[in-house]
């Protein structure tokens, strides 16, 4: 899927909500966009793995060869590979940048770490792709902390709708957070049937 599609016309296609903008549109018109949208159409198992997986991608705003990626790891760690794959997909430093509360949106987390704004255990990291281990200490760095977006996390301004994952210790005056312990599947906030992904890439 483009990832250059317009976020709330993409939320729509996919039925869940990408960013906050998004939401509003998104309760006004829970249906797909275009003429048929609201229409009933019977969908292929084929195309409803596919939107599965295309919903999963866009929540952590990654590529297919990432995806893919995810996905070979996810097999070999010897549990359930549904379950594997989400957790390999949320150990992003992207990913949790954004339940911390750092950010507010998947984008605006992932431009952060790009941009040098952001150190794990001390030292600068910016590849959004880095994956976290527990005990792993994430803060922005003191350079940039007087940048507006930072400001505002300070003050609770991207904190998430409800308690922040449990697997998470954040500390959002210090602009800190730490990996306390592996997420579980059933903790992390995404939408997502990720049998339906394993089943799509099984194919």
């Amino acid at each position: 899927m483009n990832q250059s599609r317009p976020k709330v016309k993409k939320s729509r296609a996919l039925g869940i909500a990408l960013t906050p903008k998004a939401v509003k549109y998104f309760e006004h018109r829970p249906y797909p966009p275009g003429e048929h949208g609201r229409g009933r159409k019977q969908n292929s198992d084929y195309k409803v793995r596919l939107l599965e997986k295309q919903r999963l991608r866009a929540q952590y705003d990654i590529s297919e060869r990432q995806m893919v990626r995810a996905y070979d790891r996810a097999r070999k760690t010897g549990g359930k590979t549904s379950d594997a794959l989400v957790i390999e997909l949320e150990r992003r430093l992207d990913a949790l940048v954004l339940r911390s509360g750092l950010a507010r949106t998947i984008y605006q987390a992932r431009q952060m770490v790009v941009h040098g704004h952001i150190a794990v255990n001390g030292r600068k990291v910016d590849k959004p792709s880095y994956r976290l281990k527990p005990e792993d200490v994430v803060q922005v760095r003191e350079r940039s902390r007087n940048k507006h977006p930072f400001l505002v996390a300070r003050e609770g301004g991207y904190a998430p709708d409800g308690e922040t994952p449990r697997y998470l210790e954040v500390n959002l005056e210090a602009l800190a957070f730490r990996l306390d312990r592996t997420p579980n599947r059933k903790e992390i906030p995404v939408v997502c049937d990720e049998q339906m992904v394993i089943e799509y890439y099984a194919r």
